[in-house]
């Protein structure tokens, strides 16, 4: 696979500040069932049509803590949630923050599941920095793949363009290739 000079030097210790543009608790929209939502702050794709480009600077929103990720994890607690989904900006741009919150989430309530949406392809993701497999090992769907505006479907379930693709982590980690779920 071609690596790009500019997406090597895109190191979460570098370009992230440790902040969260949102947390959406109780919601119904970013994957299956009742979940929790970090939206975390930064991302350095720029999709065109993204649809949270206010959270494209790593300053957006409230720098992150450890009263909210408790507040998180109390939230996750409720028996009607069933687990928690980092979006952003870039999760694997704020491996931080995201690791922090999904070690606690699997250490304290290994129940739940983790679903991560991410510009980077699952390929690029494993071959990319320690943090960024820490977290990919830790995630068990992830939606990947730049939004590209030309490949726009709004009837796809869990993402807004053909090219992105709903992934079994743990599956497609064992089997070394990107295993779409059904």
């Amino acid at each position: 696979m071609h690596r790009s000079p500019v997406r090597d030097a895109w190191l979460s210790a570098r370009v992230s500040q440790g902040y969260v543009a949102d947390y959406k608790p109780f919601t119904f929209v970013d994957g299956e069932g009742v979940r929790c939502s970090l939206y975390v702050a930064g991302c350095l794709f720029a999709c065109e049509g993204c649809f949270n480009e206010d959270a494209w600077s790593f300053r957006c929103g409230e720098p992150y803590t450890l009263e909210l990720e408790s507040r998180i994890l109390e939230d996750l607690a409720h028996p009607a949630i069933q687990g928690v989904s980092l979006l952003g900006g870039e999760p694997f741009l704020n491996t931080g923050t995201c690791l922090s919150l999904v070690r606690r989430l699997r250490a304290e309530l290994p129940g739940k599941d983790v679903w991560c949406w991410s510009g980077y392809t699952f390929e690029e993701l494993a071959e990319e920095s320690e943090d960024k497999r820490a977290l990919l090992a830790l995630v068990d769907v992830l939606v990947d793949g730049p939004f590209d505006l030309a490949s726009r479907d709004l009837t796809l379930p869990f993402r807004g363009s053909r090219n992105q693709r709903v992934i079994v982590v743990a599956a497609s980690l064992a089997a070394g290739r990107a295993i779409e779920r059904v």
